[in-house]
């Protein structure tokens, strides 16, 4: 085998096992670039703690809470986008290795014809076939030998051309997998960075929930409750029950079932099942379980999917929250959905009027 080819094949196959472990759940990632560390005598800078509001005003902690948690959802609506891209790059990045590996088999190939050819030549003294039909007696072997000359020299021609197409392939291929590999560490940091703010707003709300009493917990979870009834009644109010009567279709059944399921499990950032979801995991895998797959995360389905208005849903149908889009629920009907509400909470029914809702989309449209 020669240099070129062993270059290619290790490359694609490299390229092929170092997707395999970008693209493995749970994968650590080293720092593309040393950490500094701090100057002798530098105090490090410390992590910013979560104050509570004078004199405890739980309902300002929920507000805040509430802030905290709508921080941490669309920065995992920003995780998961970058998390199905470079799952998409990988599996391009792949598919290129896979077609290096083809296109240099083919090449291969064309140069042991090519070889081959010039071994016979080689044989036969060297001497073209043009020369030989001249110095040959005989007319009727010189046309048969003729035609067989054209057919060679169309054959050598499309060979040549053939070994250049293949060729400009396999650059072109190379040059595909290069770009794909850095649209995938391009991705991978967005990921990094996501997971970074993630954390950074669920610990700020952890320690802000941690600092209260008992006593306190208890009765910022009756404000929560109070907040989310109030914008629910809000809603009713308007009459809107009255005019949503529509239908759900089979494929919005199957997918009601689904999410009925789920009903219990723990919201987990990032998380599509079995045992725990986000908020678009949830309405997602729902409908990737009733046979009509849809975008990943609630921006993309807000973006993608058709619209319908609010009063023309159906159960099915996925209800879009706040002027981000950065959650999701799926409507049952009766005024209700079932979402997965965000962290330290699971899988539950709610009024769908309890949070501001920015549209209704319809997979199935």
């Amino acid at each position: 085998m020669g240099t070129g080819k062993r270059g290619l094949l290790t490359a694609a196959v490299t390229v092929v096992c170092a997707v395999t472990v970008l693209a493995a759940p749970g994968t650590a990632f080293a720092s593309p670039t040393p950490t500094p560390t701090a100057s002798p005598g530098a105090s490090p800078s410390p992590s910013p703690t979560p104050t509570l509001p004078p004199n405890k005003d739980l309902e300002k902690v929920r507000e805040r809470l509430d802030d905290l948690y709508h921080d941490a959802a669309v920065a995992t609506d920003e995780y998961n986008a970058a998390e199905e891209k470079a799952d998409k790059q990988s599996a391009e990045i792949v598919e290129l290795a896979k077609k290096i590996v083809k296109g240099q088999k083919k090449l291969d190939g064309l140069k042991d014809r090519a070889g081959a050819a010039a071994r016979a030549q080689y044989r036969s003294g060297g001497l073209p076939d043009e020369a030989k039909l001249l110095l040959s007696d005989d007319p009727g072997q010189f046309l048969d030998g003729a035609g067989r000359v054209l057919q060679g020299q169309r054959a050598t021609k499309d060979l040549i051309t053939e070994m250049t197409r293949t060729q400009a392939d396999l650059r072109q291929y190379a040059k595909d997998a290069s770009a794909q590999w850095d649209k995938l560490e391009a991705n991978r940091k967005a990921k990094a960075a996501a997971k970074k703010k993630i954390e950074k707003q669920i610990a700020a709300a952890e320690q802000l929930e941690d600092r209260l009493k008992k006593q306190e917990k208890k009765k910022l979870a009756e404000l929560e409750q109070r907040a989310a009834l109030k914008a629910q009644t809000a809603w009713l109010d308007t009459g809107i029950l009255d005019e949503i009567k529509g239908k759900s279709s089979e494929q919005g059944k199957k997918a009601i079932e689904f999410a009925t399921h789920q009903i219990g499990k723990p919201y987990v950032w990032g998380a599509e099942g079995p045992d725990s979801y986000d908020c678009s995991g949830l309405t997602s895998q729902a409908w990737a379980n009733a046979g009509h797959p849809i975008p990943r995360t609630s921006q993309e389905q807000w973006k993608r999917l058709g619209h319908v208005e609010v009063k023309d849903m159906r159960p099915g149908d996925l209800i879009i929250y706040f002027d981000d889009a950065s959650h999701v629920g799926m409507y049952v009907g009766d005024g209700a959905i079932i979402h997965a509400p965000r962290p330290g909470r699971t899988v539950t029914l709610a009024g769908a009027g309890s949070m501001p809702i920015l549209g209704v989309v319809r997979p199935d449209a």
